[in-house]
């Protein structure tokens, strides 16, 4: 699968963004982090792209997900067939013995 371009406007510190990079790390895809907080140039481009002043904000291949969470940014992600679900086409997390 091709690595769409993912930019991801999120806070430092927010249990929503931290679902938004889980999410992101699990399936192993690289994405730009624009800081909402200590940068307003990115909050303004966030609120401009979005339409909206909520975050997270993802996005995916000049796709806008406004006020998106971990869980629906994986369906998303799952449903575009840009990752494969949990648990398809490799080993679960976990130990292995």
């Amino acid at each position: 699968m091709a690595q769409p371009k993912i930019t991801a406007y999120l806070k430092p510190v927010c249990g929503w963004s931290a679902g938004v990079r889980d999410v992101l790390r699990k399936h192993g895809l690289e994405y730009e982090d624009k800081d909402i907080i200590n940068d307003r140039v990115n909050y303004q481009e966030m609120v401009a792209k979005s339409g909206q002043p909520l975050s997270p904000c993802v996005e995916i291949d000049g796709q806008m997900l406004a006020d998106i969470g971990g869980d629906e940014l994986d369906a998303y992600l799952v449903e575009k067939g840009l990752v494969q679900p949990a648990g398809v086409g490799g080993a679960e997390r976990g130990c292995v013995d």
